[in-house]
């Protein structure tokens, strides 16, 4: 048994208790730096996606996101932790990022960026709240642009967009539930996505962008996420973590 599980699991008044971190696309970026930092807090750590989690500790259950029949494929993992959790975080972290626009995305694409972006979100809820106690809270890494839009980036502003309403929905229909929820908005983070999206001569460009000039390191948002935990009181809630941007 590894280092998390071990620490994951204590005595309280004579039961076992269990804190329970399942985290979508935890096998780089924001999602891994979020599974190390929820390790260290004594979590036990389940990631969702294709490619493993590089951490030993990590349980992973692979997944694609994208698939429609997601809910059935992973209730037979996932439930077990589940059962066992007194209090479970679970972090929708994984999205798609495309280069496209208004004008230029069929349908079909838009519907494969919706999929993994909300829908999946929706299924994975459908599986943890029936589990989730008191305690236990919804979190999303959504993204500046949950509440403003850049050019080329369509589908994923429309996504983005729609997490925020889905976050405050489920903030009115868990009410008295002692879940909470809330929006974890990053701004440029220094990760494979950033770097995939934007090309190297416009890097400079994107860290002046930031009041600090420069990237936000993926072990920020990270903490972040791990404090919105423990934070109730931001139930409902968009925060931007971005250093504060330049608005120009």
């Amino acid at each position: 048994m590894g280092r998390g599980h071990l620490v994951a699991s204590f005595s309280h008044r004579g039961r076992v208790v269990v804190n329970l971190a399942i985290i979508t696309g935890a096998s780089a970026g924001i999602g891994l730096a979020t599974a190390e930092r929820f390790l260290e807090g004594g979590y036990r750590v389940v990631n969702l996606s294709r490619r493993p989690c590089p951490l030993r500790d990590v349980v992973h259950m692979r997944c694609d996101l994208a698939d429609p029949d997601l809910v059935d494929s992973l209730n037979p993992q996932l439930t077990p932790h589940l059962e066992a959790a007194s209090e479970v975080a679970l972090i929708h972290n994984a999205s798609r990022l495309a280069n496209d626009t208004a004008e230029g995305t069929p349908s079909a694409d838009l519907r494969s960026v919706l999929e993994v972006n909300v829908v999946a979100i929706n299924s994975l809820n459908r599986v943890a709240v029936p589990h989730m106690g008191t305690g236990s809270c919804i979190l999303f890494v959504a993204s500046t642009l949950a509440e403003k839009a850049v050019p080329g980036s369509y589908s994923y502003v429309i996504t983005k967009h729609a997490q925020v309403g889905m976050m405050r929905a489920l903030c009115q229909d868990l009410a008295g539930t002692g879940i909470h929820t809330a929006c974890i908005c990053p701004g440029f983070t220094d990760t494979e996505m950033l770097r995939d999206h934007v090309p190297p001569e416009a890097m400079d460009a994107v860290r002046g962008m930031s009041a600090f000039n420069r990237l936000i390191d993926p072990g920020e948002i990270a903490g972040t996420l791990f404090w919105a935990t423990r934070t109730p009181v931001i139930n409902g809630s968009v925060i931007h973590a971005n250093l504060g941007q330049i608005e120009r």
